[in-house]
């Protein structure tokens, strides 16, 4: 980061009184008042529309043995980045020409690979995501000014390791994978990626789809069955709780509506909530929810990358949210088992031997997928479609497309 201009921000409070630091740099900041270090420094910026990203001329690299007519890095001289929130006008947009590139969805699959060749773009496999997608209850067990952020009924449930279990065996997310994902996707059984070098397997359980099983969990934990088939706890409570899922995501969408049937059929009702993205994030935030279809965003082979989930003070700790504003909150609650994984995090960051590494978070991903705090369901394959007129693309699963931007061309274009 720049000394020269954000040294002093250290120093100084804003009129709340914290860092300037932190506010120094925003959404309404002009442009040319930020510094860069990449490729692109950003040209203009039209909320909710569309990034402008013009050349650093500045930027550190340079070419070795460039051929001859190739300028000197970057060498596309504009890039415009446009905020399009749903699936559907992405495709759209894609298939008139709009955009260059789109993520593409494992329904939109079948359609853009025959499109290929008329619309003079590839379709790149990277192999599975690193992406996640996941159930997760609400474990918080903490009130503000005597309320519960949680209904205590349903929190003895949520935080009932068996409950939590027996919803995972009562998932069939192979029905996911072959229905939703068109068989274009791969179930996950650890809260690594696959491709990670710190990947277990051995000792880490797996929960596959096993219904006999859930229903034998939920009984020793003390829950019963009605006459209708109905799942009652042991104050004959009627198991029933809300579940969020983000609307602008089809499949996500697609995901919750499977679960609610795979838990219905265990006798849970899980009433859908389809709501915009930035709502499930303030109920999220604020702990104001039962359960939620969600799911964090391109992985690391590093472990320690997932540092903000899994530490109890995390900022996407979400399962056991620590409230930002303590002010009237009592009983917020770590469990032994989330100290025991701040404890693994802290030394497997702190050691600098690879093969001592390995064990201490083998023994993060069997801790985490004993207790289960997020129920992990499928990922989808790294599938991107781009226009056959950007050139030297080397498609990375980690990286994407757009790894090397650098180093890309466009083919009869100036600009």
């Amino acid at each position: 980061m720049p000394r020269h201009i954000l040294a002093p921000s250290l120093k100084e409070k804003d009129e709340n009184g914290g860092l300037r630091f932190l506010s120094t740099w925003g959404t309404t900041t002009p442009p040319e008042q930020i510094v860069v270090n990449g490729p692109y420094q950003i040209a203009s910026y039209e909320p909710s529309q569309r990034l402008t990203f013009k050349p650093n001329p500045h930027y550190w690299r340079r070419e070795e043995g460039r051929e001859e007519g190739l300028g000197p890095l970057p060498r596309i001289q504009r890039i415009i980045m446009q905020i399009v929130e749903s699936d559907t006008s992405q495709m759209i947009r894609f298939r008139s020409g709009e955009l260059d590139s789109l993520e593409v969805k494992p329904e939109a699959f079948p359609l853009l690979k025959q499109e290929e060749k008329r619309g003079q773009f590839t379709v790149y496999n990277g192999g599975p995501s690193s992406d996640s997608r996941l159930l997760s209850f609400n474990l918080n067990r903490a009130s503000r000014d005597g309320k519960p952020l949680v209904d205590p009924i349903k929190s003895q449930w949520f935080n009932e390791q068996r409950f939590r279990q027996a919803v995972a065996y009562g998932l069939n997310r192979q029905q996911m994978q072959d229905n939703i994902f068109r068989g274009i996707g791969a179930v996950q059984d650890s809260p690594l990626d696959v491709t990670s070098p710190y990947y277990a397997e051995a000792g880490v359980p797996r929960y596959d789809y096993d219904p006999a099983k859930a229903k034998a969990l939920l009984q020793e934990a003390g829950f019963t069955y009605d006459q209708r088939g109905g799942l009652r706890d042991r104050q004959g409570n009627p198991v029933e709780f809300s579940l969020l899922v983000k609307s602008e995501e089809k499949v996500r969408v697609d995901m919750a509506a499977q679960t609610v049937q795979d838990l219905a059929k265990l006798g849970m009702k899980a009433n859908l909530e389809v709501i915009s993205f930035n709502t499930v994030l303030q109920k999220l935030d604020r702990s104001d929810w039962d359960a939620y279809v969600g799911g964090f965003g391109g992985g690391n082979p590093e472990p320690h990358s997932g540092f903000n989930i899994w530490s109890s003070t995390g900022f996407l700790h979400q399962f056991n949210q620590r409230p930002q504003d303590m002010t009237g909150v009592t009983g917020w609650v770590v469990s032994d088992w989330e100290k025991q994984i701040d404890q693994l995090f802290a030394q497997g960051v702190s050691e600098l031997d690879d093969a001592k590494r390995k064990p201490i978070y083998a023994a993060f991903q069997k801790l985490a997928m004993e207790q289960l705090p997020f129920i992990y369901l499928v990922k989808p394959l790294q599938l991107e479609a781009v226009r056959d007129r950007v050139q030297t693309i080397q498609y990375s699963s980690l990286g994407g497309a757009f790894w090397n931007l650098e180093e890309l061309t466009l083919t009869n274009e100036t600009n």
